[in-house]
């Protein structure tokens, strides 16, 4: 059976979580016109899981510090230059495959930094458990809190400044929790497919979806259908689970593009 190995029992722990805060971050994305974000976040995380193992950290803290940094750094440059917005994510994630490109070359271990690159969710650790476990109550609870924060700035951020709503403030929390989740799953799902696995439940969610309290529901449980699916097909054939998350989802929103006609 599946859950007679402890490192699947993890796995499917580690998948549901993710699964559950994942598209809560994407759906925000999504609306903001950010899709690349999660790819900009993840692959300057790689930066900072090569610093980490260069100078004998935990990888995955590395990868949070480094994610944090770029999310504000996004930010920054979409403030200077609110025209042409899309800029920053394209900037930022230059830098960071740069740096990770450079900082790779210092790393002795090369499998090491090679397996964040498509995850390793079966080879969660003790801390890594914990870690996931933490950032994903934190990122429900904010989720839950700001909810109707995050809503009206999604749909029209000026607006929801007219109406006193604090955009700054919950921007800036706003950032910090999608720098935390990219991070996390970077390492679980991996660095490439971080992206993917933020955009393609939501955009399966918004096929069936009749308002904006449904999407979000229906993301989540897109979500956690398509890891379950995912993980179950990759131990019994054998296969990357991140990768297989991930096209488990994509055929989903293909089969749903097929037969759903709007």
């Amino acid at each position: 059976m599946i859950f007679e190995y402890d490192f699947m029992r993890r796995a499917f722990i580690v998948g549901i979580l993710l699964a559950i805060i994942v598209p809560c971050i994407g759906i925000i994305v999504v609306l903001k016109r950010l899709s690349m974000i999660g790819d900009a976040l993840s692959h300057s995380s790689l930066a900072g899981i090569a610093a980490g193992l260069v100078f004998n950290i935990n990888p995955v803290l590395g990868a949070v510090i480094a994610s944090l940094a770029s999310a504000f750094s996004i930010e920054f440059i979409r403030k200077k230059i609110p025209k042409y917005s899309e800029m920053s994510i394209a900037i930022i994630m230059s830098a960071g495959v740069g740096l990770a490109g450079v900082l790779s070359g210092f790393v002795k271990d090369s499998a090491s930094f090679n397996s964040f690159l498509f995850g390793s969710i079966v080879a969660i650790t003790d801390f890594e458990l914990f870690m996931v476990i933490g950032i994903s109550l934190l990122v429900i609870i904010a989720f839950i809190l700001l909810y109707k924060e995050l809503m009206y700035i999604a749909f029209d951020e000026e607006g929801a400044r007219l109406v006193g709503i604090p955009i700054k403030t919950v921007n800036f929390i706003f950032t910090i929790l999608t720098a935390f989740t990219v991070s996390i799953a970077a390492r679980t799902v991996g660095a490439l497919i971080v992206s993917s696995m933020m955009v393609v439940p939501v955009a399966c969610a918004m096929k069936f979806g009749k308002s904006y309290k449904h999407t979000v529901l229906l993301s989540i449980l897109f979500a956690v259908i398509f890891t379950i699916i995912g993980l179950t097909i990759s131990y019994y054939i054998g296969l990357k689970p991140g990768g297989t998350i991930v096209l488990t989802g994509v055929l989903f929103l293909i089969l749903t593009i097929i037969i759903k006609r709007d």
